[in-house]
């Protein structure tokens, strides 16, 4: 992967159907200002983006940002006051999450030589959507509800701990996943009693 320019062309996926040529544009200006003007100076220069997506919820947009899964470790230091800085240039919350990519299970049909890796199921992947989408704030218990309809409801218990930092954008966490995986998920900060 290589770093991004001001000439970088994404390499826009399905993830970004809708063409956002002017959003990813005005995020690579953003990220090119920040990386040679404030105290992020140097640190965003490993960083690659995949694609760029804008999505509305309850009348709000967000911004998505996608990366490549290798570079996630590398965002994931500079996360918290990266995501700060674009929120107040783009008065919106901005998310930030690892591209993953999700194989189909094996059929008697498919010729497939090696056995599908975990890291490419389903389940893994959407869990690790909902890892990167509450960063900085760690899951700490999961529960699934099934209600009498056959539907599920994900509730997430995340630790009490960064409830100031996310609390406001709970609303925004279920609004994306809910798009990105059709899962319908609820989030808590259960107290330790």
């Amino acid at each position: 992967y290589s770093s991004w320019t001001a000439s970088r062309t994404f390499a826009l996926n399905s993830f970004s159907r809708p063409v956002m040529a002017e959003l990813s544009s005005s995020i690579t200006e953003a990220l090119l200002e920040l990386d040679s003007k404030s105290d992020l100076k140097g640190s965003l220069r490993e960083i690659t983006i995949t694609g760029v997506r804008e999505i509305e919820i309850g009348g709000r947009k967000c911004i998505v940002v996608l990366v490549p899964v290798p570079i996630w470790r590398t965002l994931q230091r500079v996360h918290t006051r990266l995501v700060r800085e674009l929120e107040k240039k783009f008065s919106r919350h901005v998310l930030f999450l690892a591209q993953r990519r999700i194989l189909a299970k094996p059929t008697r049909r498919s010729r497939q030589k090696q056995l599908r890796p975990r890291s490419r199921t389903l389940t893994h992947v959407h869990d690790s959507i909902l890892e990167d989408l509450v960063y900085p704030a760690e899951i700490v218990g999961r529960r699934t509800r099934v209600k009498i309809d056959g539907s599920h409801l994900i509730k997430v218990h995340l630790d009490k701990a960064q409830q100031t930092n996310i609390e406001h954008k709970l609303e925004t966490f279920t609004g994306v996943y809910k798009k990105l995986t059709g899962k319908d998920v609820t989030f808590e900060f259960p107290s330790l009693d």
